[in-house]
């Protein structure tokens, strides 16, 4: 395969590249900017799809990210490309505070007590819901018995309230994430199309100048 990697990394590897890029997330974010500036797309389109991955981040479907950004990004009229690297404002560092944030407001709206010391297990519920999903998956094949308990607590408690929570600080940071695109967006296009327009001057006056050298030889 042309695509495929000679050194082949260890399952311990790609965790750790996960959770710490090689070069650190500085440079991870850098490239992530880098990247959705150069779009062949107007700046409004891009910054919609911009939208569409940030607010993904705040909505408790991991692993569902790139689709639900898709998702949004079609109804929303953004850019595809910008609204998946968009979901990398959700990352190991972000992902804490996120849920957070998400559940406290979700709690709060539904008038239900939220409590801090659940914090320190908040990946593990979403680790053990996945286990329960697998469990009564194969019991479907094996003959066990199923049990969903551990998932009513757990969507009762966790996933409802973060669904419901994360709809209002979602929509405020991805707006502010949209308005502080464009003007960026638009500034960044228009000095590159300067630039090129400038190196497209240059190569016609170098093409001029050997047409004339050449004539002048003749």
């Amino acid at each position: 395969m042309v695509f495929k990697r000679r050194d082949r990394r260890s399952i311990l590897r790609v965790i750790v590249d996960f959770l710490y890029p090689r070069g650190g997330w500085t440079r991870a974010f850098h490239y992530v900017k880098h990247r959705v500036r150069r779009l062949p797309d107007s700046p409004e389109r891009i910054a919609r799809g911009i939208w569409a991955g940030v607010f993904t981040t705040f909505t408790p479907f991991y692993g569902l990210h790139f689709i639900v950004a898709l998702m949004i990004a079609r109804v929303m009229q953004g850019n595809y490309l910008a609204s998946l690297m968009a979901t990398f404002f959700g990352n190991p560092l972000t992902y804490v505070p996120i849920g957070v944030v998400s559940l406290k407001t979700g709690h709060f709206l539904l008038g239900t007590e939220f409590e801090d010391h659940h914090h320190r297990s908040f990946a593990g519920k979403f680790i053990d819901a996945g286990d329960a999903l697998k469990d009564n998956f194969c019991a479907l094949f094996t003959g066990s018995e199923m049990d969903w308990h551990g998932l009513r607590i757990f969507f009762d408690e966790v996933f409802y309230p973060y669904m419901v929570g994360g709809v209002i600080p979602g929509i405020v940071t991805a707006t502010i994430c949209y308005y502080l695109s464009v003007p960026i967006l638009k500034a960044y296009q228009k000095r590159r199309k300067g630039v090129i327009k400038a190196k497209l001057e240059a190569l016609k006056k170098k093409a001029a100048a050997k047409a004339d050298a050449a004539r002048k030889a003749d």
